[in-house]
């Protein structure tokens, strides 16, 4: 695939963030633009905090087609944009804008990204046990998706049980289900991960640079027949997911996620199917 060229046909797509520049979505949808021949080209864009609020009016000026949002501008977004998809609405969050016609439409699409990168290994939710580890915004995002997903019990594990709560309110508050609540410091917290079909780390433990570190889960947590799922992705093979394959237990690095909520946010710009695995492949490409 050659070299974006941009005309003035081209469709602009991009992300803001502060800072922005460690972005890996530029080459994975530029991939996939080259991929299906489309006159469309996306960019990073560093927005300052106080400029928020002017960059997202400039989005409907300049006629970009849309922005992907990232730290720390997303639960700020979520009151500049003219609507909310359910998931945004309910997590007062979002990740994905879409100017249709001058109005700006907000969605959340790291939940179902994460939804989707499970389904891929061929794991289904519906029924399932669940343990996320973490109560931030990824958690939120997450643990929304899965309750919306049919799981049958989702508890939250975290070493600050009052955070854990807080989204815990919030996700039963929007789909009328029950969601647990354990210190991840307590004696139950293991009884908690051990009897989960699914095992879920939103923190930041073990991600780059810091990566010598412990599991934010003992191996002897973790059994066979388990699906562990870190959402880092720097590195791909965290110390958890060492820790998952030791005791026997499947592991889905942070990767797919990744790749799917960008594909689902390529899908609401374009109409068109994302072509998942250029995407992928351009990822990892980026990754090194």
């Amino acid at each position: 695939m050659g070299a974006v060229t941009l005309r003035g046909t081209t469709k602009l797509v991009g992300v803001i963030g502060f800072p922005v520049e460690h972005s890996l979505s530029p080459p994975m949808h530029n991939a996939a633009f080259a991929q299906l021949g489309l006159d469309w080209a996306y960019v990073a864009y560093r927005v300052e905090p106080q400029r928020l609020a002017e960059a997202i009016r400039g989005l409907v000026a300049l006629g970009l087609v849309g922005l992907n949002v990232t730290i720390p501008h997303k639960q700020a977004a979520a009151e500049l944009v003219d609507e909310l998809d359910p998931a945004a609405r309910a997590l007062g969050s979002v990740n994905t804008i879409h100017n249709v016609e001058g109005r700006l439409r907000g969605h959340s699409t790291d939940g179902p990204g994460f939804v989707r990168s499970v389904e891929e290994t061929g794991a289904t939710l519906p029924g399932k046990v669940v343990t996320l580890i973490g109560a931030g915004g990824s958690a939120r995002a997450v643990a929304h998706a899965l309750v919306s997903a049919g799981v049958a019990e989702l508890t939250l594990a975290a070493r600050r049980p009052e955070k854990a709560e807080e989204v815990a309110a919030l996700v039963t508050e929007h789909t009328g289900r029950p969601v647990g609540v354990v210190d991840l410091a307590s004696p139950a917290a293991r009884e908690t991960v051990l009897r989960s079909d699914l095992v879920i780390d939103s923190t930041s433990v073990g991600m780059h640079p810091n990566v010598e570190v412990p599991p934010v889960v003992p191996v002897d947590w973790l059994r066979p027949g388990q699906l562990v799922c870190d959402l880092t992705y720097n590195p791909r093979e965290t110390c958890l997911l060492r820790a998952a394959r030791a005791a026997g237990a499947e592991a889905l690095d942070g990767t797919g996620m990744l790749v799917h909520q960008g594909a689902i946010a390529f899908e609401i710009w374009t109409g068109i199917e994302a072509p998942v695995e250029t995407m992928r492949r351009a990822l990892l490409a980026a990754l090194g």
